[in-house]
């Protein structure tokens, strides 16, 4: 477990730093198109620096507000709080996280934060309604194992800055079709057409950066939070209940989005769900129970 701990807080620098560079490019050629090219790198380098520390405090709230959760209370989520008050004893963590529910019927949950000392569980309204006591039990210890493992840092971190690189590049797109409507020389132009160019390069390439960077977050981090969460409560089998529940679910979590599926329980798009393959963020459920069922 300490190996994987060390690992993840390994993935997340380098992802910070790869961030850090992308968006540094981005910004000078923008500057450089528009013909600020002395002071691009300088503007660049400014920028990137202050977006990413931004990106590192506040992906916890980024990703809160995206989701539109509210916190939870033990007048509304009594059964909910008592869950995580027990497992806390067991899981050896020191700092409570917060809790957030999600109005959504899909059960689901995910864990989020900086690290232990900031860190959120959210579930949805469908996971509170739907699950018996230990099913929401072992949802619970899952999420606090990832908290524990350090995976929410990297998640977290993943999730903004990957919907960050998706947003300039749409920014690009819309800034080029304003500028052609009111540009009306050719150096103008030339920069339109590099600024639309460069806008439909990323706005191709993200959805594929996307992908890559969230194989960073390694599907075996699922099966070690499984066995985890095992290790928090002494039976798989609340904990395979809620997993066999989950994954059959016919209800949409509309605020869902590709950006932070792989921070889930169980990937919220229904069709895929079952789906492994190279590009999947999750183990199939079938595999996750059979894994768990061995530990018994």
């Amino acid at each position: 477990m300490y190996e994987d701990i060390k690992k993840n807080k390994i993935k997340t620098g380098i992802i910070v730093f790869v961030f850090l560079s992308m968006i540094t490019l981005i910004i000078y050629f923008l500057c450089y198109a528009f013909g600020y090219s002395e002071y691009a790198i300088v503007i660049a380098l400014t920028f990137s620096i202050i977006s990413t520390i931004a990106t590192y405090y506040n992906c916890d709230k980024v990703v809160l507000a995206s989701v539109r959760a509210r916190p939870a209370t033990k007048e509304e989520d009594l059964q909910l709080t008592n869950i995580l008050d027990g497992l806390m004893i067991t899981s050896g963590l020191t700092n409570k996280p917060r809790l957030y529910v999600v109005d959504s019927m899909q059960p689901n949950a995910f864990a989020t934060g900086r690290n232990p000392e900031n860190a959120i569980i959210c579930v949805t309204q469908g996971l509170l309604e739907k699950l018996d006591y230990y099913e929401l039990e072992g949802v619970i210890a899952h999420e606090l194992s990832h908290i524990k493992n350090y995976d929410i840092r990297l998640s977290a971190v993943i999730s903004v800055m990957v919907g960050f690189v998706i947003m300039l590049s749409d920014f690009f797109i819309r800034m080029s079709f304003r500028s052609r409507r009111s540009s009306r020389d050719n150096d103008s132009s030339g920069a339109n057409v590099i600024i639309l160019l460069l806008g439909l390069i990323f706005l191709i390439i993200s959805p594929i950066v996307s992908q890559i960077i969230q194989l960073a977050v390694s599907r075996r981090r699922e099966y070690l939070a499984d066995a985890t969460a095992v290790s928090f409560t002494r039976n798989p089998d609340g904990l395979i209940s809620a997993l066999r529940k989950l994954s059959s679910d016919e209800e949409d979590l509309d605020v869902a989005s590709n950006a932070e599926a792989h921070m889930y329980i169980v990937n919220p798009f229904k069709n895929k769900r079952e789906k492994t393959s190279l590009f999947s963020t999750h183990p199939s459920t079938a595999d996750r129970i059979q894994a768990l069922e061995n530990l018994r």
